[in-house]
């Protein structure tokens, strides 16, 4: 029995062997992994669910990182341009470099549904194009899931409805639509600020009193003077109590009740890592910042054979972890899985 379609390695391997490391997640964070595991002699295999760098294929066409082509590289691979920013196209062209150059083994369009076993014999069950189960080994499991697929959900009525959105793909829909975005956060600041360029009549609404001070400080003064001219109306100290298809209805402090117009509600609340495979594994949890227990020296977790990278490693502040931090994950991961099964590292 073949296995699915390998979009990366030169051959694909069967489902009878054992890998050294089966990397779940096939965005920056699991490649740095995959990049790192072949450099210390390890086999792998990365399985995604969606396209390669799925993530990075659903964020907005319009989109640039907050962070410096620099501080995107992996395994030593320049990443240059004539600018300090790249774009999201730039960014995909990279790292799909990075893997063809590294020889990455990847199955894409194949959905992990459960990880069982321990250190040495872990089983990882999919479904491939067909719907058919695949079963592969591994001594050593990441997870690399990331959080994308997971929003803060507001909780109130009418969230459901087809007009309010949690992702955001490009400004072209909303030119002269009444827009209500929700948060205060980079993303909402700049989502609100395009959307602003492109004709959208745009309202801000946060529960918070202020803009958020994580906000980068290129947007922020940006924002800032939109919002005092009165160009994007803002609401602070004000939640949401419930939408409708024409309306929200809001609460502001002091038990003011209102509502606005909106042909759409764009909810920029952030995200956050799905636990509960790892739960299921045996991870511990931590109660107060609700992140997995691990060591960060080698990213194991307190199930042996069992590690994270990126930002499935957070809890409740998961953007403390992105890709300029999480890419150092994979080869901490590596070097310990390395010493640990006595393998020997190639150079470079």
């Amino acid at each position: 029995m073949s296995p699915a379609r390998d979009d990366a390695a030169s051959a694909a391997p069967t489902e009878s062997q054992v890998f050294d490391l089966i990397i779940v997640g096939g965005g920056p964070c699991g490649l740095a992994c995959a990049v790192a595991a072949r450099r210390h002699g390890l086999s792998h295999l990365i399985l995604e669910k969606g396209p390669f760098l799925n993530t990075l294929v659903r964020f907005p066409e319009t989109m640039s990182f907050f962070s410096s082509a620099e501080r995107l590289e992996i395994g030593g691979i320049p990443f240059a341009l004539p600018h300090l920013r790249p774009t999201r196209a730039e960014g995909i062209a990279y790292f799909h470099k990075v893997a063809q150059r590294e020889q990455v083994n990847l199955h894409t369009y194949e959905p992990v549904t459960e990880v069982t076993g321990r250190f040495g014999d872990f089983t990882v069950t999919t479904l491939d194009r067909t719907g058919r189960r695949r079963f592969y080994r591994s001594r050593a499991v990441v997870m690399a899931t990331g959080y994308y697929d997971n929003p803060n959900l507001l909780g109130v009525p009418g969230e459901e409805l087809d007009h309010v959105l949690h992702h955001y793909d490009q400004p072209y829909r909303y030119f002269r639509q009444r827009v209500v975005v929700i948060g205060a956060g980079n993303s909402a600041a700049q989502v609100a600020l395009e959307l602003f360029r492109h004709g959208a009549h745009v309202t801000l609404v946060h529960r918070g009193p202020s803009i958020s001070d994580h906000v980068k400080p290129w947007i922020r003064p940006d924002l800032e003077a939109r919002l005092r001219n009165n160009e994007i109306p803002a609401y602070f100290d004000t939640v949401v109590e419930r939408i409708e298809r024409d309306r929200v209805h809001l609460v502001q402090k002091g038990d003011r009740r209102f509502t606005l117009p909106a042909d759409f509600v764009l909810a920029m609340t952030g995200y956050r890592a799905d636990h509960s495979q790892l739960v299921k594994l045996g991870v511990n949890i931590d109660p107060v910042s609700g992140a997995p227990v691990y060591d960060p020296d080698t990213m194991e977790t307190n199930v042996p054979g069992l590690y994270l990278a990126g930002v499935i490693a957070g809890g409740h502040e998961a953007n403390i972890l992105m890709i300029e931090n999480g890419r150092f994950h994979g080869p901490k991961i590596a070097a310990h899985l390395a010493r640990r099964l006595s393998r020997r590292s190639s150079k470079p």
